[in-house]
């Protein structure tokens, strides 16, 4: 097949897009198939073999220059016009504008490619790739309804003065506004001929927050790298790690640190975050107010082998996302053999088995919940080694790229054969209209 992946941001080592994208497109093209991004910026790091196409926007959220005023010079078109307008009224656009642009390069190169596949973009323009002779599919990590609830129960009414051009607090009107494509998502997701989901807690929460027929959606699991693996070195006493977004209600960075605070009472630890904070935003002030800066580091910038070593550098990792469509860096915790203590939230049981041999699981925001089960794990060096080890034995039954690939193959190839069965009954029926005219 030649296949046209769309993904409208694809950050490469964090976020999970970016990640995705790499590990997926580099397993179609073992299996044969090829394989051409479209991305907008951040543009991903991808394998040799895989083409990848820009689709510049004007990059009005780069760090460090978050929603900046570009120079009129920049503009190259009412589609770029749309971006800055939607941007400065406080909504998210990237999405659409993407849509649009990619629309009009694939207009052009419809002979290039069998079938598109899309990586959460998911808005109406998207659409229009069907009337231009190409199946389009879908891939919908998670509904992003559930971050807009989340985030909704925590967000300020009031908005407060900025400490900087960059720190922002938006009060609930302005998470309205941010979340404002979900109207786009929601009016074309039943739309689209199929869409793939990492996790059975993922399609079912598609299926009701957009209204799919659950015939059109089908799991396909994500995959670990081989470059997770155990360490080597011992691991550093007294660690904690988290894999998360700082500042994102939905991680739950909130509830560990609150959690750590109680635990320093009584131990000497070190927490290790996995991000970059925002300067000023909620997790710092968090930190400050606990008074448990000197405690914790963030680490940010890292390349895949520095990832893979400070992972399994800790003695244990905690997951206390609120929600989760999936929650690959659980499934690489678990390559390494770093025991887990997580939450039972989303998908993130599926990740980690219903038997808790692999991981602690304990209620989403119980922060004392989450302090007993680190309390416990930490003084249980034996245990700690056997969850490490049975969490590594899931990941390589279960979590393969090369598997995510080849199920995704199966899928777009059903896609192919229903898009042309759609095609030809749409050409009779219209043959037939004329007939009687």
């Amino acid at each position: 097949m030649r296949i046209a992946l769309l993904s409208y941001r694809s950050k490469p080592h964090v976020g999970g897009q970016g990640i995705y994208v790499r590990r997926l497109s580099r397993e179609l093209v073992a299996l044969g198939h090829t394989v051409e991004v479209f991305s907008g910026q951040p543009y991903p790091e991808l394998d040799p073999g895989v083409t990848l196409t820009k689709v510049p926007s004007l990059d009005l959220y780069a760090p460090g220059d978050e929603f900046r005023n570009p120079h009129p010079r920049e503009f190259r078109d009412l589609i770029d016009v749309q971006e800055w307008a939607l941007m400065r009224s406080g909504a998210f656009p990237e999405p659409l504008t993407f849509s649009k642009r990619v629309v009009k390069l694939l207009a052009e190169r419809v002979e290039d490619f069998d079938v598109v596949l899309d990586n959460q973009t998911l808005t109406p323009p998207l659409l229009e790739i069907e009337a231009l002779g190409l199946p389009l599919a879908e891939i919908i990590h998670h509904p992003i309804t559930m971050d807009r609830a989340i985030e909704l129960r925590t967000a300020p009414w009031i908005r407060r003065k900025p400490r900087t051009r960059f720190h922002v607090e938006f009060p609930k009107p302005g998470v309205w506004r941010w979340y404002s494509f979900l109207r786009w998502q929601r009016e074309a997701a039943p739309q689209v001929r199929h869409i793939l989901v990492p996790s059975e807690s993922s399609a079912r929460d598609v299926v009701r927050e957009f209204g799919v027929d659950p015939a059109r959606v089908t799991t396909v699991l994500l995959g670990v790298d081989d470059r997770f693996r155990p360490p080597t070195q011992p691991r550093v006493p007294g660690r904690i790690l988290a894999m998360a977004s700082a500042d994102a209600p939905l991680k739950g960075i909130s509830v560990l640190l609150e959690a750590f605070a109680k635990l320093l009472t009584e131990r000497e630890l070190e927490l290790v975050l996995v991000t970059k904070p925002k300067e000023g935003g909620v997790t710092e002030k968090l930190i400050d107010r606990l008074g448990i800066a000197d405690h914790v580091t963030f680490a940010s910038g890292l390349t895949d082998d520095e990832l893979v070593d400070l992972m399994g550098s800790a003695e244990l990792a905690c997951v206390p996302s609120l929600y989760e469509g999936f929650s690959l860096p659980t499934a690489e915790l678990m390559a390494c053999e770093t025991p887990l203590v997580v939450s039972r939230a989303g998908a993130i049981p599926e990740v980690v088995g219903p038997d808790g041999l692999a991981a602690d699981v304990v209620e989403p925001g119980d922060v004392g919940a989450l302090t007993e089960a680190v309390a416990a794990l930490l003084d249980d060096p034996e245990r700690r080694a056997r969850m490490g080890a049975a969490g590594r034995l899931r990941v390589q039954e279960l979590f393969s790229w090369a598997a995510a690939a080849e199920k995704t193959a199966d899928v777009l190839e059903k896609v192919i054969a229903d898009y042309r069965v759609s095609r030809l009954a749409a050409a009779r029926t219209s043959t037939t209209e004329e007939n009687k005219c």
